[in-house]
């Protein structure tokens, strides 16, 4: 059943322009197959879903290369494309980014396996990223600023 579903789903976001995991949601019932969202939320992780521009100037799933290499080479860019800037308030770091890019952002940053970070948290243009000691805080607010002004 979930290989089914996750077919269906590579199909959908190849022929159309979803959105949102409402979105997807629907398409999948209208295909017969019934979805709660957090079982959406856990397909789209595990299909390695990010959201990306379309050519309409509106964001759409789509998916990221299955090489592990190059899922990180292109979620890096994304970063460095994404975020504007970066401070350092005790032991978080918070980035802004450009709107409905956070998410995007909090992936790469999670993808790069960085030394110190307790974790991420996403809304629609801010990342906060907990870091568990100061130095640590100081050193990945020094590597986030070189990425964003490189």
């Amino acid at each position: 059943m979930k290989e089914t579903r996750h077919e269906r789903i590579l199909q959908i976001i190849k022929n159309q322009e979803i959105e949102t995991q409402e979105d997807l949601a629907e398409e999948l019932k209208n295909r017969g197959i019934s979805i709660t969202q957090a079982t959406v939320s856990r397909d789209i992780k595990e299909l390695n879903l990010i959201k990306i521009l379309s050519h309409n100037g509106k964001y759409k799933y789509a998916q990221v290369a299955q090489n592990k290499n190059a899922n990180i080479s292109a979620l890096a860019n994304i970063f460095k494309n994404t975020a504007i800037s970066v401070e350092r308030v005790d032991k978080i770091l918070v980035v802004k980014t450009i709107s409905a890019s956070a998410s995007l952002a909090a992936e790469a940053i999670d993808s790069f396996n960085l030394e110190g970070i307790a974790g991420t948290i996403a809304g629609d243009n801010t990342l906060f990223i907990a870091v568990r000691t100061d130095e640590k805080a100081e050193e990945l607010l020094q590597e986030i600023n070189k990425m964003i002004n490189e």
